[in-house]
């Protein structure tokens, strides 16, 4: 009985020394990442269109869904509307503004979803092989052999257009990525020392795979999930330009590029260019916010 409460006071001062030194590595790593000029630019961008979707209401001065005058249909940009207005007399950065909810929204739920679920089915691939890596692993195989958008598009077609099913569509296409690099870290990891030590000390597999690997391989998988969420962003962008995303009168900015089309033609660049660039902005901030992660995170380019 001595023996194992010594044991366990051992077990807790390991915890307590691990959480300790995670913590710090957490700090240097946000150090790092705040002083790289990427991330910085980055963090810069994302925070920008975070405040503006969170206080859309007050920024704009129109409602995106109701305020319409047609009498001003495709007024170009003016102090009154500084976006120009769309072919229903709409503000246009009004638009744009509540659209960014929308974007980021879709960014953190699909990304929440496959980050989830295949980091947690990698892991028990790799972690069991056998049968079960063999199963999980051709199921992914078969999924990725499949064009994302096309399967994308698919999902949403059997479960029926709308920004929830798009979310939820695009979240299952991003699983393979997650599992196959999850799966490679558990490989890796299960021969390490510390996982040979607390396995022959009796730890049990669950104790294995929660405290000792996955802490240990959480660096790409956070670096991996913040260039998702760019990736997610555009590629809800692609459904909602097909109609399979946020329906009207709802503002998205994939959409929003779709109803402009015909009217570049005419003269009325303004509806199409303020869209585009709000995408092009929120996924050149998370790949740069990414990028600056990876740098910071990678030991072989720490100085």
């Amino acid at each position: 009985m001595t023996v194992s409460i010594a044991d366990n006071e051992l077990d807790t001062e390991q915890l307590k020394v691990f959480a300790r030194g995670s913590e710090s590595q957490f700090k240097r790593a946000l150090r790092r990442t705040l002083k790289t000029r990427s991330a910085q630019v980055g963090i810069a961008l994302v925070l920008s269109f975070l405040i503006i979707g969170i206080f859309a209401p007050i920024v704009s001065p129109y409602d995106a869904r109701t305020d319409l005058d047609l009498k001003a249909r495709l007024q170009p940009p003016s102090l009154e509307h500084p976006f120009g207005t769309d072919d229903l007399g709409r503000d246009v950065m009004t638009r744009v503004i509540h659209g960014a909810r929308v974007s980021l929204q879709v960014g953190v739920m699909v990304v929440a979803i496959s980050l989830s679920i295949g980091t947690m089915l990698g892991l028990l691939a790799g972690l069991f092989g056998g049968i079960l890596d063999s199963i999980i692993m051709r199921v992914m195989d078969v999924m990725l052999a499949f064009p994302y958008v096309l399967l994308a598009i698919a999902l949403v077609a059997a479960l029926g257009p709308g920004l929830r099913n798009a979310m939820i569509a695009i979240g299952i296409v991003y699983i393979p990525p997650y599992a196959r690099l999850a799966r490679s870290m558990a490989l890796s990891a299960r021969e390490e020392d510390y996982v040979l030590a607390a396995r022959a000390l009796g730890a049990s597999q669950t104790r294995i795979l929660l405290t000792h690997i996955l802490p240990n391989g959480l660096s790409p998988i956070i670096v991996m999930a913040t260039l998702s969420m760019g990736t997610a962003i555009l590629d809800a962008a692609a459904l909602g330009f097909l109609g399979l995303g946020q329906q009207p009168p709802y503002p998205e900015w994939g959409k929003m590029l779709v109803d402009s089309i015909q009217f570049i033609l005419s003269g009325s660049w303004w509806v199409m260019l303020f869209p585009g660039l709000a995408i092009m902005l929120t996924v050149l901030g998370f790949n740069l916010l990414g990028d600056g992660l990876r740098d910071a995170l990678d030991p072989r380019l720490r100085l």
